[in-house]
């Protein structure tokens, strides 16, 4: 099955700004484009506003002017669904109800012919309960774009309970042919990106709930340390707190209101506020006139230690003593069959975050994952009440002798990076295994929906196939909430690989 001919007319559906995004990808790429809107004159208005963004390409020399005026001619507006009778695809963008969409979509089948692929950019909303409205269910799919869909190239294609193979592989032929990356999606509560998302957000708001740090140092550790392009509450501010909050609460009424996905009473309280953050002036950052931008915790300077004792396999961050060694700190090597650690001259210990606390152990300071521990310009501690002020400055003049800005969190298990990542893990594996999406496809989902760093499966595999499981089996002892329990998926996963290594 190959795309849409570039002769056959293609129709949008709602004209705010993902419909007017959606309507000039396929402008761009050659079709001729439909433009209707319930609300009379909207549709002319947005014809209008995507000639102008065409401009602008123009003068970005992005475009060339006869391109311009090319596509400008096969830009109509409609001022009835009859004029979208001879589309070969339409798109629908409106207002985020099921009984909206449904409505629409059953108006649009007496228009157009059964062969006319019908599909939804709903987010939230499932696509097999929209489609189950529909006299021909087979024909209809979802092409989820992100905003800006001119700009952003993945394009999920969902397939409903009832959509025919041929529809799906037409929709994602003609999303490449479009020059996005499609990716290929069951219909499942917040698709790829907005189900394995949300320990993105979710942990970061954890952690400020529990009083480990403040907004500031958490996106600070994020972006610093585990290398995601924006923190949680800085993203969030730009997307919209409502916005957001909608889609995890969406996916967690979805899941049967699973602990895995529980919105946060802080986000919520946020809301309720009116702090929706950018598009308000305020959110968790205050974006009001001169405003200042709070500074994330940094710590004080402090003397590094003439050396260390590393006992054991430093695991994701055995790259760190090449660093000390670089920066003129002795490494001394002993072999521990139970260390995986870091000794200090004081007698102290640094450990990798593993799901523990501080205060289980004798003067221990964890630290936190990073993507890379040479690139990485912070890194976060944590330490409980415990823990002896020499040992805590050992730490923390160890990494400032690395070149590294030092944070000094809360004692939360897990950290900041590193239970976000594990728990991104986790339901990347839960996905697949449940016939979400393929392991590539997730990847892919994840860098060019939300700009991470590594797809979750890439990150698993630099980070050691055990290591997600491991570290999250420790978080949910000290929550048994059932919000940390590593799925079945993940279980089977490391338990596979510790059968090859030779574990009983």
């Amino acid at each position: 099955m190959t795309a849409l001919d570039l002769s056959s007319p293609v129709a949008v559906v709602g004209t705010g700004t993902m419909g007017q995004g959606i309507a000039q990808v396929a402008l761009v790429a050659g079709h001729p484009v439909r433009l209707y809107d319930a609300v009379p004159g909207r549709a002319r208005e947005a014809a209008d506003a995507i000639g102008a963004r065409l401009d602008r390409l123009v003068e970005k020399e992005r475009l060339t002017a006869a391109d311009r005026d090319a596509a400008r001619a096969r830009l109509l507006p409609a001022d009835e669904l009859t004029g979208l009778a001879d589309c070969a695809l339409v798109v629908e963008a409106v207002l985020e109800r099921l009984d909206v969409k449904q409505e629409l979509l059953r108006a649009l089948e007496d228009v157009v012919s059964d062969d006319c692929l019908l599909a939804t950019n709903t987010s939230s909303l499932s696509v097999t309960a929209i489609g189950g409205a529909l006299r021909v269910p087979g024909r209809f799919v979802g092409l989820h774009f992100f905003n800006p869909a001119p700009l952003l190239p993945l394009v999920e294609v969902v397939s409903g309970f009832a959509t025919d193979v041929t529809c799906a592989t037409r929709a994602y032929e003609t999303a490449r042919a479009w020059g996005k990356t499609p990716v290929a999606c069951a219909d499942t509560p917040g698709f790829i990106v907005n189900r394995i998302a949300r320990p993105f957000y979710a942990e970061a708001f954890a952690v400020y709930e529990s009083q480990g740090a403040d907004p500031a140092t958490i996106d600070a550790v994020l972006r610093e340390s585990g290398g995601f392009r924006m923190g949680a509450f800085e993203l969030t501010d730009l997307i919209g707190q409502d916005v957001n909050e909608s889609v995890t609460h969406s996916v967690w009424q979805s899941f049967f209101q699973d602990v895995r996905f529980t919105p946060s009473l802080a986000q919520r309280r946020l809301v309720e506020s009116g702090r929706l953050g950018r598009k308000s002036g305020r959110g968790w950052y205050d974006y009001r006139g001169n405003a200042e931008r709070p500074e994330p915790h940094t710590a004080e300077r402090a003397e590094p230690p003439a050396y260390v004792v590393a006992e054991g396999d430093l695991g994701p961050a055995s790259d760190l003593l090449a660093l000390i060694r670089e920066a003129g700190i002795q490494v001394r090597e002993e072999d521990e069959d139970n260390g995986t650690r870091l000794v200090l001259p004081g007698g102290g210990q640094l450990v990798l975050a593993d799901g523990q606390t501080s205060v289980e152990f004798r003067d221990v300071v964890y630290f936190d994952l990073a993507l890379d521990y040479r690139a990485a310009t912070r890194v976060a501690l944590s330490h409980s009440q415990d823990t002896s002020a020499r040992t805590v400055a050992e730490a923390t003049g160890l990494f400032q002798a690395l070149g590294k800005k030092v944070s000094v969190i809360g004692d939360v298990p897990g950290m900041i990076v590193a239970r976000t990542v594990a728990r991104i893990i986790d339901l990347a594996h839960d996905a697949v295994a449940k016939g979400v999406a393929t392991e590539e496809d997730v990847d892919t989902a994840m860098r060019l929906g939300v700009n991470y760093p590594l797809g979750p499966f890439e990150w698993s595999r630099r980070l050691g196939r055990t290591w997600a499981c491991s570290l999250l089996d420790e978080l949910h002892e000290r929550d048994p909430s059932g919000r940390y329990a590593p799925s079945l998926a993940l279980y089977r996963h490391a338990y596979a690989t510790e059968k090859r290594e030779g574990t009983p």
